[in-house]
């Protein structure tokens, strides 16, 4: 469920258009009433808004961002600008560059996740708008990039390549049979610790996510653990845990991204890049789910880790997309 409020009535695009505008004028951008205009439209109102300012000021909107982002030195204020440039991407563009970022990058590890997540927390439609995205702006397939990419060993490549590939069958239907079957051949293969098995990547390649919960409840039934357990206690390798990522956002992504709000958090400094994707792409979908699972996991609330670890504009965005929570 989204956690954005959107203002009755809702002012026209071009209105709007202007406001920003206005906001971006002068040495110091009105960060705040950027933040007001923004973070209170939906998708579709701010594909609209950049409709307009480009129609109005002759200049993308998202290249007037982009200024401002060249121009500054305070990492808080980079953060804010990041943000606000993500929130304003169509969802399936920004997707598409979060993909060609991640993989250009290397060492970090958070670029499997970013991968993952596109791949497996998006309904089917969005994941082939992610992909006819990619190819409009990079020229090439995310399929071709995941493939050659260097940075990504086998069996690893193998599985990312198949998750993104996917398109998942997005209806109810259940088959019980199936379920019993494949969650014997999970069991197997996590037990035997060979969870790269080809039956393993089959099964997460290609089943529904309503058939993947099926499979799932039925491990439990049957084995008295659940997969991810049995994952975190027989297998460590990096393959391991990015199998672990893609079951959780298959089945119960609110699960994974509160996991990624804490540890990006959490320790010595914030890793504000993986902070802001979490709320950037997860507001207009899932976000509420994400804050009880949060508060049940970690007893606290994501808006009061917001608030310790970051501050200023930066700060302002995030609080405007997680949303208000009861403390």
């Amino acid at each position: 469920m989204s956690a954005i409020v959107v203002p009755s009535p809702v002012p026209s695009p071009s209105d709007d258009a202007e406001g920003i505008r206005k906001a971006l004028q002068g040495w110091r951008a009105d960060k705040e009433a950027l933040v007001r205009i923004l973070a209170g439209r939906t998708a579709a109102q701010r594909s609209a808004i950049r409709r307009a300012y480009a129609f109005l000021f002759r200049e993308p909107l998202l290249n007037s961002f982009r200024q401002r982002l060249s121009r500054q030195y305070c990492p808080v204020t980079v953060d804010f600008w990041k943000a606000i440039i993500l929130w304003t991407m169509d969802p399936a563009e920004r997707d598409a560059n979060l993909v060609h970022g991640a993989l250009r990058r290397r060492g970090d590890g958070d670029h499997l996740a970013v991968l993952v997540e596109v791949s497996c927390a998006s309904d089917p439609d969005h994941l082939v708008a992610v992909r006819r995205a990619y190819r409009s702006l990079f020229g090439c397939s995310v399929e071709e990039d995941l493939a050659s990419c260097a940075a990504l060993q086998q069996p690893l490549r193998k599985m990312l390549v198949s998750l993104v590939s996917s398109y998942r069958y997005g209806g109810d239907r259940v088959d019980a049979d199936v379920a019993k079957l494949e969650a014997s051949q999970l069991s197997e293969a996590v037990r035997k610790k060979q969870p790269h098995h080809d039956e393993v990547v089959q099964i997460l390649g290609t089943r529904s996510k309503p058939q993947l919960r099926a499979t799932l409840r039925r491990y439990r039934e049957d084995h008295g653990t659940d997969i991810v357990e049995d994952i975190d206690s027989r297998c460590s390798s990096q393959f391991a845990r990015t199998l672990k990522s893609a079951v959780w956002c298959l089945t119960s992504p609110e699960k994974h991204f509160a996991e990624m709000i804490r540890e990006s958090v959490v320790g010595l400094g914030t890793y504000e890049d993986m902070l802001t994707r979490v709320v950037v792409s997860r507001a207009e979908i899932d976000m509420k789910q994400i804050k009880e699972e949060f508060r049940a996991r970690f007893k606290t609330t994501v808006t009061c880790d917001v608030v310790d670890d970051t501050s200023f504009g930066y700060k302002d965005i995030l609080l405007a997309l997680v949303g208000c929570e009861e403390e």
